[in-house]
């Protein structure tokens, strides 16, 4: 199967089965138009966060890498009356189109973004009420230190997933000079030996191309 055959069952699923919504197609438009590369998750998998925070039940969720707020606007949809979204993001030029897209869905009231690089505005998050969903959508090479920070801030029931496990297979080269790579596999390690955490990686293709994400319940 091709990439344009993987795009076109991922057009054709999320024509039946995702909603038409004009807020999550203006903060799609918004972000092409403001220069950012498509790099958010794709509708189906916007959905697809949002069903696992809902069926978790989740009342805070922690987001780091907020992008253009396309999966902030779908994870802020799960959550219920009260709940909270926290999302964190680097380049204040996102961070300025992810707050004007989430204030355009109508959400600012419940989503608070932080900016700033994800390891100087975590540690402003311990000590707080645990987070019940964390979703790590950010740069690759720091994954591990983000996945330290999610374990931290967490409870026993939690659900993390992270994004871009996969890198159109690149993961399994281990003497890869790409830095992104090297710290997916450190990441992947490091949940391998976390006794705290049950895990599984499921590996996608579609509009996105060939990833995967891991997904994991901590334990204790």
């Amino acid at each position: 199967m091709s990439e344009d055959q993987w795009t076109k069952i991922d057009t054709y699923t999320s024509t039946l089965m995702v909603e038409h919504d004009a807020a999550l197609d203006l903060a799609a438009k918004a972000s092409a138009e403001a220069g950012l590369p498509e790099i958010a998750v794709a509708p189906n998998q916007g959905k697809f966060l949002h069903l696992l925070a809902r069926t978790h039940g989740a009342r805070r969720i922690l987001e780091i890498g907020a992008f253009g707020g396309y999966s902030a606007i779908w994870l802020a949809r799960a959550l219920p009356a009260g709940g909270t979204l926290t999302t964190l993001e680097a380049e204040p030029s996102f961070a300025e189109v992810a707050q004007r897209n989430i204030d355009n869905a109508g959400l600012s009231d419940v989503v608070d973004l932080r900016v700033g690089k994800a390891l100087d505005t975590l540690p402003a998050l311990a000590g707080g009420e645990p987070f019940d969903f964390v979703f790590i959508d950010a740069d690759k090479a720091n994954i591990p230190e983000y996945f330290g920070w999610a374990l931290k801030l967490t409870r026993p029931g939690s659900v993390i997933v992270v994004d871009n496990v996969v890198l159109d297979g690149l993961v399994v080269e281990a003497d890869s000079p790409n830095p992104a790579v090297q710290g997916v596999r450190r990441f992947n390690q490091l949940v391998a030996d976390e006794p705290r955490v049950t895990a599984t990686t499921v590996q996608t293709v579609g509009s996105r191309g060939h990833d995967g994400f891991c997904l994991m319940l901590v334990e204790s």
